[in-house]
């Protein structure tokens, strides 16, 4: 590469979410800070408890769809003292959304809501207000679980993500500003299967592969929040917005986290096995705009902040020898790119297992064998 990655440019834009600045990076030869380890994405079984699962994709009006599925959504408030720039601490408070999905008090939001050490209430459609614990985090799918001490409570019904299609008509709601419970937007798919790099106000990043890109206005405090199709069928969770763009807002696809769900809801945990580095897909303009020498793959580099390197000290990957600046052009024999990123090579994988990666490093082509960790 002609420039160093010091010298390389930014392009940024942002939105307020959840109480957290979630930013999106692209662009022409733009290197955005991803953040990894690499998780496992294994799809669920259409296992049927408190949360129906079903394929239905249309079938209600408006009406009806937010008279199903608002009930089961929740406000969740978090409070947590921080340390003052001047010395001293004070009072942060932030807010998000969350649905139920088990009637004895289980709740899904996005992990950037539930990620400090806060004390959390989460507030119900009717009203009534109850403490909440963290039960689980999962980076990977910005995915965390809540439990609130409760019984006979409204859940949603998860649909199926895999079905759905651009142009299909959909509806948001969430707790608008933090203030607006249950405030309802609507819109239609208008992408599947994006790529984004969502950066917290504390300067880290993440990728997030395979979103669903959507014009339902996403507003500061929806996060968390339910993506639903026609039938009242969740099929996403509201993540992001650019608020650069018009009106467009990112969720995760319902499929990616249901595994996790139903992990927890079963007294398990979420576990994803880890490969241990930093890394940025390269595109053809990223690629031309920083003369490298290839054109896919995946180029390992450094986060935002000091603290995140581009190989995890003593992880999978460092032990194997990969390196900074290393471009990864194929992991278990599946060449990465765009559209066959790291996380949906390894979805099928476990910890433990152990991948062949085949990698550029100063023009030499060599191949590694990474036996791959577990997030802790």
């Amino acid at each position: 590469m002609k420039k160093s990655l010091a010298s390389l440019g930014w392009g940024v834009v942002g939105g307020l979410i959840g109480g957290l600045t979630l930013i999106l990076l692209w662009g022409s030869g733009q290197l955005p800070f991803l953040k990894s380890p690499i998780f496992n994405n294994t799809a669920l079984s259409n296992t049927a408890t408190d949360s129906a699962v079903s394929g239905t994709l249309t079938g209600q009006s408006t009406e009806d769809v937010v008279a199903k599925v608002s009930p089961a959504v929740v406000s969740i408030v978090s409070k947590s003292q921080v340390q003052g720039f001047f010395g001293g601490t004070y009072e942060q408070k932030g807010s998000g959304t969350g649905f139920i999905i088990r009637s004895n008090g289980l709740i899904v939001t996005n992990r950037h809501v539930a990620e400090a050490d806060a004390k959390y209430t989460v507030t119900t459609a009717d009203g009534k207000s109850y403490d909440a614990t963290v039960v689980a985090r999962d980076s990977f799918n910005d995915l965390a679980l809540l439990r609130i001490s409760a019984s006979g409570l409204p859940t949603v019904t998860l649909g199926d993500s895999d079905q759905l299609r651009v142009g299909q008509q959909v509806v948001a709601i969430g707790n608008a500003m933090g203030e607006y419970q249950n405030t309802v937007t609507t819109g239609i798919i208008s992408g599947i299967g994006r790529a984004i790099t969502a950066g917290g106000s504390s300067g880290g990043s993440e990728q997030l592969d395979n979103v669903i890109q959507t014009d339902a206005a996403i507003n500061p405090g929806n996060s968390g929040g339910p993506l639903v199709n026609m039938a009242g069928e969740v099929i996403g969770i509201n993540t992001a917005v650019d608020v650069q763009g018009q009106s467009l807002g990112f969720a995760i696809p319902i499929n990616d986290v249901k595994s996790g769900i139903e992990s927890v809801a079963a007294g398990g945990k979420i576990s994803r096995p880890m490969l241990g580095i930093r890394y940025v897909t390269i595109t053809p303009e990223l690629a031309s705009a920083n003369q490298m020498s290839v054109n896919k793959g995946a180029l390992v580099t450094r986060g935002a902040t000091a603290s995140e390197l581009a190989v995890t000290p003593g992880g999978p990957a460092d032990k194997a020898g990969i390196k900074e600046n290393d471009i990864i052009t194929t992991v278990d024999g599946k060449i990465v790119d765009e559209t066959a990123t790291i996380p949906s090579i390894l979805k099928n994988h476990k910890p433990g297992d152990r991948v062949t990666v085949k990698l550029i490093r100063a023009g030499k082509t060599m191949t590694v064998t990474v036996t791959l960790g577990e997030m802790k």
